[in-house]
């Protein structure tokens, strides 16, 4: 019986991607391990590797396509003996034609077949976990959705392109306001947004799945995530004239330490000293991490990465300054795999090279801080003998989720970092 490859889940969060490349074509033979397409999730391109030994029957889903589900059927592998008239009895997936962009408006995903009514039986609504809560968010009756995913299934394009009804007025007998933890009122539409620009020249970027994804996991961090802030000037007079002197030794080797490997590695320091702080959040408890796993944001074109560097308690600054500008370089050309930028209890965001001063992140779940850091510039400061001096200061943030760690914890743990950055060479003891 032929066999129906299906769209593979390519990361334990991915729930659709685009067919961005068949790498075979109908009647091709393709043998076990043979990479038969690329893929694209929301932070990488990934090749798709044949499970099975046989022939490319029928490819159901044209390369190009956005918005496939997880487990739709892709192509059809015919076995021996069996031809394409076995593919009509097996194979019940729609072909998907790559999306096109009109002259009025580009389409963001590949034209779905008309869609099945999003119920099934009874009052049951099929839709993905993200689709229900981006539905949440926006206060849509999935209900009232037609699916476009697998057989009516809601996906999450459908909730993004629904407009939120009004929902009618519950019955009451006061004039009280409406309960905390109601949800919020939607953002404009697409054509409300378009209406206000009317006579003016503009081009319409649709999103891709990073930018989505982005967008919504801070949405839904900013509005979910209790963040508050603490800030700390750190002097870096001793921290640079000590990576000088550790350059010029590790230059026969080609290694170039940063200001942000002292960063990674006063950080990944920090958690071990103020062990407390070392947890992320589960939803109805906390996890404390017993390793140092330090996240680094990476800005590549469209969006950013977090990779991991794990146990960065453990390696030596040299160590630290290789795997980071490897998982760095592998970010910009998308080819990490989802375990190396998934995990972490703590995050490092660096605008410093940007000339930005100072500046707060938000928080990437399920950590319980993150760290802004902004440019080192020649400032006055008063020593430790009250004397006006001049000394290098960088300015830095701690954003803290609060159901996690409290203030004093968290004062705690970026005067830990500071102490670490501000006295450099006991970070090798």
């Amino acid at each position: 019986m032929p066999i129906e490859i299906l769209m593979p889940a390519l990361s334990p969060t991915m729930e659709e991607g685009t067919l961005a490349k068949w790498l075979v074509k109908e009647g091709d033979t393709v043998n076990s391990g043979d990479v038969m397409a690329e893929i694209e999730t929301d932070k990488a391109t990934m090749e798709f590797e044949a499970v099975d030994e046989g022939v490319i029957g029928k490819i159901l889903v044209a390369e190009g396509s956005e918005g496939v589900a997880v487990n739709t059927a892709i192509a059809v592998l015919l076995e021996d003996g069996e031809s394409a008239d076995d593919i009509g009895a097996t194979s019940s997936a729609p072909q998907v034609a790559a999306p096109e962009a009109t002259a009025e408006a580009p389409v963001a995903a590949a034209a779905p077949a008309p869609a099945a009514p999003a119920r099934a039986s009874g009052d049951r609504v099929f839709a993905s976990p993200l689709a229900r809560r981006i539905a949440a968010n926006k206060g849509i009756d999935l209900a009232t959705l037609k699916g476009s995913g697998p057989k009516g299934r809601i996906v999450k394009a459908d909730v993004e392109n629904a407009t939120a009804a009004p929902k009618a007025a519950a019955p009451s007998t006061s004039s009280a306001a409406a309960p905390a933890g109601a949800a919020l009122a939607a953002g404009p539409t697409t054509d409300q947004v378009r209406k206000m620009y009317e006579g003016r020249e503009f081009e319409e970027l649709p999103l891709d799945g990073m930018r989505k994804t982005i967008a919504a996991r801070l949405t839904e961090a900013k509005q979910s995530v209790p963040h508050f802030y603490l800030r700390r000037d750190i002097q870096l007079d001793a921290l640079l004239k000590f990576r000088s002197t550790l350059n010029k030794q590790l230059e026969p080797r080609g290694i170039k330490l940063s200001v942000n490997d002292f960063i990674i590695k006063a950080c990944a320091l920090a958690l071990q000293q103020v062990p407390e702080a070392n947890a992320v959040w589960a939803g109805d408890r906390t996890l404390s991490l017993t390793p140092s796993d330090v996240a680094v944001a990476v800005a590549i074109e469209g969006g950013l990465f977090t990779p991991v560097l794990k146990d960065a308690e453990m390696k030596s600054l040299s160590s630290l300054s290789t795997e980071m500008k490897d998982l760095a370089s592998r970010a910009r050309d998308r080819k990490l795999a989802p375990h190396e930028y998934m995990g972490g209890s703590f995050a490092i965001s660096n605008l410093g090279m940007f000339g930005i001063d100072n500046f707060d992140a938000i928080i990437n779940p399920p950590h319980a801080a993150i760290l802004a850091v902004g440019a080192g510039a020649k400032k006055p400061v008063v020593g430790e003998d009250g004397e006006l001096k001049v000394a290098t200061v960088m300015s830095t943030t701690l954003s803290v989720d609060h159901r996690v760690i409290d203030g004093a914890l968290g004062a705690n743990l970026l005067n830990a970092i500071k102490n670490n950055l501000e006295n450099p060479m006991a970070m090798l003891v």
